[in-house]
């Protein structure tokens, strides 16, 4: 009896070990892409703006790069990553003619309380009203991740707006945050003292938001030297571009960003920290109209179908079930716990979401 009970004893032992062993291992990256709508992402360019010389400079090159026949190739052409890889390695959700559907649980539908919503799983429309530069008093899971033991050192952020190490709190969390026009900083290697340098020299079109490709080396060359296991990273051009009622440049950034995630992904796949222990989430904090035809360039309450939005996954313990086609109802606010819980990290009170079984 005595000698089951150390082996009882042993084998338990050794899968709370193995357990304890997948949960540390686990990496988070998160992505999100502002203001990219679901009609995009799952039918391409909009036949009604890609031809439309009030939203687009060059007709016939856009046409010619991103219009196809059908829906699906739309799509692919304008997200080959997405679309050639990530549906078959992955989850695809928020294509509501399928009748999957992805919203937000906020009624402000705009940027700050869409971010609030996605990284701490519980809208606050009492004290997110704005996309004004104020301490968000709610915690992120970065900031969660950031006090744990096991945490602490290995989060980090990267943004184009500049009102991200107000969303993210910095100063209270702890968390660096690297966003809107701000340089890299500390030991720097050879590519990140480069980028400090041009970014002076590249004016961005806009006076709040970086262009995404900073963004992006930014984040990617931290990675490389500090390795941290949950990495928020926030692509803001669509969003931009959308609001200057500029389709062309609209396509063109979410073409490029596709890329990016793409070389992102890849660079997980050949370093041995992240290789197999990756799960990616993106997504998008609001969605834009659709009708009247000049509502594509805007969203908020106002603006119907503004909260529609949507989900990708793929990675570590991912099901591959690519473009979801059946019923279903996810919303912004499981985005955060899904994570928490993906990292085996307890699942705080008052937290509103569900985690989803990825």
């Amino acid at each position: 009896m005595k000698n089951r009970i150390l082996f009882l004893i042993t084998v338990l032992s050794a899968l709370v070990g193995l357990q304890a062993q997948k949960v540390e291992d686990t990496k988070v990256i998160l992505i999100t892409l502002d203001g990219f709508r679901w009609q995009e992402l799952f039918a391409g360019a909009d036949s009604l703006l890609i031809g439309n010389e009030d939203y687009v400079h060059d007709v016939g090159m856009l046409k010619e790069n991103f219009w196809r026949e059908t829906p699906e190739e739309r799509r692919q052409v304008l997200l080959p990553f997405i679309w050639d890889q990530v549906e078959k390695m992955g989850q695809i959700h928020g294509n509501r003619r399928l009748g999957s559907k992805v919203d937000l649980t906020n009624s402000m539908w705009f940027s700050y309380p869409g971010y609030n919503e996605i990284l701490t799983g519980t809208a606050d429309d009492k004290n997110i009203r704005s996309n004004d530069k104020i301490p968000n008093p709610n915690l992120t899971i970065l900031e969660r991740f950031n006090k744990t033991p096991e945490g602490k050192g290995r989060v980090a952020a990267f943004g184009s707006w500049d009102v991200f190490p107000y969303i993210i709190n910095e100063e209270r969390s702890g968390v660096p945050v690297n966003a809107g026009f701000e340089a890299a900083s500390g030991n720097l290697n050879e590519r990140e003292q480069f980028l400090n340098q041009l970014q002076k020299q590249i004016p961005s079109p806009w006076g709040s938001v970086r262009l995404d490709a900073f963004t992006h080396h930014y984040a990617l060359e931290y990675m490389k030297k500090e390795h941290p296991s949950l990495i928020y990273i926030s692509y803001g051009e669509t969003d931009d571009f959308a609001h200057d009622g500029d389709y062309q440049a609209y396509l063109k950034s979410a073409h490029n960003t596709d890329a990016l995630i793409k070389e992102l992904w890849e660079f997980t796949q050949q370093d041995d920290f992240y290789r197999d222990q990756t799960v990616f989430l993106i997504t998008t904090d609001h969605g834009r109209g659709t009708e009247p035809l000049d509502t594509w360039r805007s969203h908020g309450s106002q603006v119907n179908g503004a909260g529609q939005v949507w989900f990708v996954v793929f990675g570590k313990e991912v099901t591959p079930l690519g473009e979801v086609a059946q019923e279903e109802q996810l919303y912004s606010n499981q985005i955060a716990p899904t994570i928490l819980q993906h990292m085996g990290i307890p699942l705080p009170m008052g937290i509103k979401g569900a985690p989803m079984k990825l």
